[in-house]
């Protein structure tokens, strides 16, 4: 399965540490609308350019393992996922009010995973700047509604997203290992 699902699956898993985060800042800090949408928007910005980042990467470094780049992905993909599913992802950043400068290290701190699973990009045959940009959409999709959620609600849903966000992960290495291998 390559294209456009794939890349909405990377960004709806990619996305869960960020929606975990927006919900807890929602939950607990209530910001503006305005503030809503500057943890979004930052959120977005960065989960859909760290995945380019590591696309750069990824096709220098792939072009001399094509061979096993199914291999490569999928251990990256499923160490991320596995990572996800311990549910400790964004604690950090989910402390303290997201505001200024705090806002920009959480988004860059959220968005490390993405600059890793974008070396994966190549695999899922999809443009990378599409890949990026719906990526992007999804995390502010997802980011904004966990703000608005986690002002209503609280923030116990965050680990369950988290560990969701894991097993998605998980299982589009095992789907981009599966298709190069055959099955």
């Amino acid at each position: 399965m390559t294209g456009v699902f794939p890349a909405f699956l990377l960004g709806l898993a990619l996305a869960m540490d960020a929606f975990a985060v927006a919900l807890t800042q929602g939950a607990r800090f209530r910001p503006s609308w305005r503030g809503g949408a500057a943890i979004a928007g930052t959120f977005g910005l960065f989960q859909g350019i760290m995945p380019l980042i590591g696309w750069g990467i990824g096709a220098v470094a792939l072009a001399y393992v094509a061979a096993v780049d199914h291999w490569i992905a999928f251990g990256l993909l499923t160490f991320l996922g596995v990572r996800m599913l311990g549910g400790h992802v964004g604690e950090e950043e989910a402390a303290s009010a997201l505001t200024g400068r705090a806002l920009l290290v959480a988004g860059v701190a959220t968005s490390v995973d993405a600059l890793a699973a974008g070396i994966t990009l190549p695999t899922l045959g999809i443009a990378p700047i599409l890949a990026g940009a719906i990526i992007a959409a999804v995390t502010f999709a997802l980011s904004g509604a966990g703000v608005a959620l986690g002002r209503a609600a609280g923030d116990s849903f965050g680990v369950l997203a988290e560990r969701a966000g894991g097993v998605i992960l998980i299982g589009l290495g095992v789907m981009i290992l599966m298709r190069h291998l055959g099955a």
